[in-house]
């Protein structure tokens, strides 16, 4: 089982934001982001945490628990029930704020933003006050120490929540967040794709989201684990299938945007406007972290 230290607690940076800080972790770290409203792909995970032994303190999600598809009310009652931490994501932070589009910074008039339309208000009518309210309490960031390393948890980056970082992004971006945050790690979510990367003595990891494939043209998604081996830090990406059938039709039958339904079947994005040109070049190459 982990061990989450001595203590846990909220406190506010000169930034007016809310960072709960674990003091040091020990044991295994389930990390993931962008649930996206996928209760079938949620209820896997958390199957695949129970299977590991990895208690659901020791979960942590980068925010975006509600999304494109189509069971948002259930899948934030799941994600309570199971007792899982998570950071606020740009979509948790609109809707509390009542705002009337996600806040995912796509660029007016594209199609991203268009589909937002869609899904968006959608995921406003399902959900319940009280799960609005649940996600308006959710901390901007965690933070944590593990294997002599500071450690920071973010949606986009530590500046700003609708970033969207990938690993074609310049490194002098990255640098800013780590400064920032004073950190040695950072874990950040929002782009959709997986990917670790080290630079100049510092980590940067996206464990990717289980929510949506990651536009390799297979249907499974990807989470990461994070532990202290001997000392050192070691981060492994792994990936899992599910129900994603299902989890299309309950599209479909809600008639959301059907682009976003086909994701989860053919395993590819409807669109790639968001990528940069590195990659858009990745469309349906399978990762292969091992390599």
């Amino acid at each position: 089982m982990g061990n989450l230290g001595l203590f846990t607690f909220i406190f506010y940076t000169e930034m007016d934001k809310t960072i709960t800080q674990l003091g040091n972790i020990s044991g295994k770290l389930l990390l993931f982001g962008g649930v996206y409203s996928n209760l079938q792909a949620l209820e896997q995970l958390v199957q695949i945490s129970l299977e590991a032994d990895i208690p659901s303190e020791n979960c942590i999600c980068t925010g975006d628990i509600v999304g494109y598809c189509a069971q948002p009310e259930e899948t934030v009652r799941l994600f309570r029930d199971w007792g899982a931490r998570s950071i606020l994501g740009n979509v948790e932070q609109q809707l509390f704020d009542g705002e009337e589009d996600c806040g995912c910074d796509f660029s007016p008039g594209s199609i991203c933003d268009g589909l937002s339309k869609r899904w968006y208000p959608y995921a406003q009518r399902q959900l319940s006050r009280e799960s609005i309210s649940w996600m308006g309490q959710l901390p901007h960031h965690i933070s944590f120490e593990m294997a002599h390393k500071r450690v920071t948890v973010v949606h986009g980056t530590f500046e700003q929540i609708s970033d969207f970082v990938f690993r074609s992004t310049p490194e002098g971006i990255k640098a800013v967040s780590f400064s920032s945050s004073q950190s040695d790690v950072i874990v950040a979510g929002h782009c959709g794709l997986p990917f670790h990367q080290e630079l100049q003595g510092k980590i940067w990891l996206n464990p990717g989201v289980v929510g949506m494939p990651a536009n390799e043209g297979l249907p499974r998604v990807w989470y990461m684990i994070l532990e202290d081996v001997g000392g050192i830090l070691r981060y492994t990406h792994h990936h899992f299938e599910y129900n994603h059938l299902l989890a299309y039709n309950a599209m479909m039958e809600n008639k959301l945007p059907e682009g976003y339904a086909n994701s989860l079947v053919l395993g590819l994005w409807d669109n790639m406007e968001i990528l940069p040109e590195e990659e858009r070049e990745l469309r349906g190459s399978p990762y292969n972290f091992s390599s």
